[in-house]
């Protein structure tokens, strides 16, 4: 079966596959029908003992088709069940607001429109899980959000749009994502969507000048948060 390829009058609404979970993911879904888009199924992970994520929870409560996925490929090679349970959907294009799982370049590359990502630094700063984390640590005084185009790399897809904004002295984590990259990262990613339905889209190749690739942390890395003489190797101007 070929990769979708209906075609679309300019400011079109899309029909929109997401992949992913949280609730930043659900706040996205719904600005993105807000717009008009459709959205035609949810991709997430299953549930953990009897709490659903919410962004299944969500999905299910309005009526959107959900599917519980717990690993998209074996062996390096995409599940055939999971790839046709997919293409089912036959949607324009893939939104991923946040994601854990590794998505398959047959799924990223199915849609006509291909897929858009968010991530929570200015790449090329900054690939990886824990990318905010790492803005503080680092002490970077400007942080951001890109969206950008899903490749086969670690974040290094062409860049759509990015917003970035001031860190404070006493930002937290908690308090950098939810004053600024989550509800600004909404907003983003549903503009994201309206550009690619408009043709305006950009794709601006990453540089990887400044690029770092940063590792991701656990509970136990976090309990060390504040050592930054710990990191230093791994922070660059």
């Amino acid at each position: 079966m070929p990769p979708n390829q209906n075609t679309l009058s300019c400011g079109q609404p899309l029909k929109i596959a997401i992949i992913g979970q949280s609730r930043f993911a659900v706040d996205v879904m719904q600005r993105l029908r807000q717009s008009g888009h459709v959205i035609v199924g949810v991709f997430t992970i299953p549930d953990k003992g009897r709490r659903e994520d919410p962004l299944a929870k969500a999905a299910d409560e309005d009526d959107i088709p959900v599917f519980k996925i717990k690993a998209w490929r074996k062996a390096g090679k995409p599940l055939p069940e999971i790839l046709d349970m997919y293409k089912s959907v036959n949607a324009d294009l893939n939104v991923l607001p946040y994601c854990s799982q590794f998505i398959p370049m047959e799924v990223i590359n199915y849609p006509r429109l291909k897929t858009i990502c968010y991530h929570p630094s200015l790449l090329p700063r900054h690939r990886g899980a824990s990318s905010i984390n790492w803005t503080l640590i680092c002490g970077d005084q400007k942080a951001g959000l890109s969206i950008f185009w899903a490749d086969d790399g670690l974040d290094t897809g062409p860049i759509l749009l990015q917003e970035e904004c001031d860190v404070l002295e006493d930002d937290t984590v908690d308090s950098l994502y939810m004053r600024y990259l989550y509800p600004v990262g909404v907003s983003a990613v549903a503009r994201a969507v309206d550009m690619v339905a408009e043709g305006s889209a950009p794709k601006r190749p990453q540089s990887e000048k400044g690029a770092t690739y940063d590792p991701m942390l656990n509970k136990k890395d976090l309990q060390k948060v504040s050592a930054y003489d710990k990191y230093d190797i791994f922070c660059v101007p």
